[in-house]
């Protein structure tokens, strides 16, 4: 993908003392103490690490569910965020085509493969401008946005505000950064990872793809970068 054709993310919120939450939730399973008194006796990182290590390590994951993270997204298109909502546990806010009626060429996203075709890709461009034009000649006749939208493609940008806890954006990560996901969704879990990793580096060896996790790959088609799981 180009350089415009890539997801714009940013991280608008989360909790402080991410780490040190984690560990009053995982300490508190295996003490006598208060979770108020744990949060607030501990300041040892290093120690706060090992041991949500150890505990998310052995399957613990309910203990990383108490985070909740929000992004707010754009450059997207709609083909990508169908794929981003069938996940579970997550809470969306995405510009809406009934109510927002657009005007003139609307914006849109190139697949990388077409894009990397020069014929096709003017094909495409030129597609995206006859479908504008049957959306305006719609509108303009007085149909309601939310039904000139049905002849809207999947590559229509749009923007959307997603929020979830930890435990699904791992999921997600090690879903959907393995290279058998779409670019374009891959591209963009990648961007929401990145953005959490830049204030909360100790996230990094979670939010990778699942082969990362297991040792190995679980696909029924292997890209080659862990052996394949043989049953």
């Amino acid at each position: 993908m180009e350089e415009t054709n890539k997801p714009v993310v940013h991280l608008i919120s989360r909790p402080e003392n991410m780490l040190k939450t984690i560990y009053t939730a995982c300490r508190t399973c295996y003490s006598a103490d208060t979770p108020y008194n744990i949060y607030n006796s501990v300041d040892d990182e290093e120690k706060m690490l090992k041991l949500v290590e150890r505990v998310i390590g052995s399957g613990h994951y309910s203990t990383i569910e108490h985070i909740q993270v929000t992004f707010a997204i754009s450059n997207v298109s709609r083909a990508c965020t169908h794929q981003l909502v069938r996940h579970r546990h997550m809470s969306f806010s995405q510009k809406s085509q009934r109510y927002v009626k657009e005007k003139g060429q609307f914006d849109y996203l190139i697949p990388p493969t077409i894009e990397q075709n020069p014929q096709l890709k003017q094909k495409f461009i030129d597609f995206m401008g006859e479908i504008s034009k049957i959306y305006s000649e719609f509108t303009e006749a007085g149909i309601p946005a939310e039904d000139a939208r049905a002849v809207l493609p999947n590559a229509c940008a749009t923007s959307i505000v997603a929020s979830l806890n930890l435990r699904e954006l791992i999921h997600i990560a090690n879903l959907r950064l393995c290279s058998r996901a779409q670019t374009e969704i891959r591209l963009l879990v990648k961007a929401m990872c990145d953005e959490l990793i830049k204030v909360e580096p100790w996230l990094k060896p979670y939010l990778v793809p699942k082969c990362e996790r297991l040792g190995f790959c679980d696909e029924d088609k292997s890209c080659g970068r862990k052996a394949k799981l043989e049953l």
